[in-house]
């Protein structure tokens, strides 16, 4: 391995997983015949990878201290979205507590899981993003340091600076604002 490439930081797109990877149900998630990937997203995601970006998706799954599904449905979630968006996420993260069952820094808003993924994969957080649909995605990502997009109808227009509909709005932000090498 080449010295210089072991130590040169990353640049990252995290990802939220419901409402931008996934539809949003309105509900819990977690049977692989409920987990719908969102029109565009496999495009998106591509681009992102085509530009350098590294992909991880950091996503709350309260439902498994609830009680209501277990860590296996998640991972089968996990292996749909990987099956069709053709492998291109490098990591995923999940954060399988709720408050009122058990306390977790690793839960967003709180940024243990991105913290995690910016130590393991060496990320240069001025160079990276999250993608989110809830003001908390955005919240755990300003707390690294991370530029934050919102995504999806959940709040109203101006809530946070950079807000689009989608995934594929979201990467579109994301290119045109990547510096080009000089």
């Amino acid at each position: 391995m080449d010295n210089k490439n072991w130590m040169q930081k990353q640049k990252c797109v995290f990802l939220d997983r419901d409402g931008v990877l996934n539809r949003e149900r309105g509900e819990y998630t977690y049977l692989p015949e409920d987990f719908e990937v969102i029109s565009g997203v496999p495009e998106a995601l591509a681009q992102l990878k085509q530009h350098g970006y590294l992909l991880i998706v950091i996503t709350n799954q309260a439902g498994i201290a609830k009680g209501l599904y277990r860590k296996a449905h998640v991972l089968a979630c996990h292996q749909k979205l990987q099956e069709t968006c053709r492998a291109q996420i490098d990591a995923i993260y999940f954060a399988p507590n709720h408050p009122n069952y058990s306390a977790s820094l690793a839960r967003k808003p709180d940024s243990l899981m991105l913290e995690k993924a910016i130590a393991k994969y060496n990320i240069d957080s001025e160079e990276s993003w999250m993608v989110g649909d809830s003001l908390r995605d955005l919240e755990a990502a300003e707390k690294v340091g991370v530029k934050a997009i919102l995504v999806g109808d959940k709040y109203e227009p101006g809530a946070h600076n950079w807000q689009v509909q989608d995934l594929w709005e979201a990467s579109q932000v994301i290119l045109k604002s990547t510096k080009k090498p000089a």
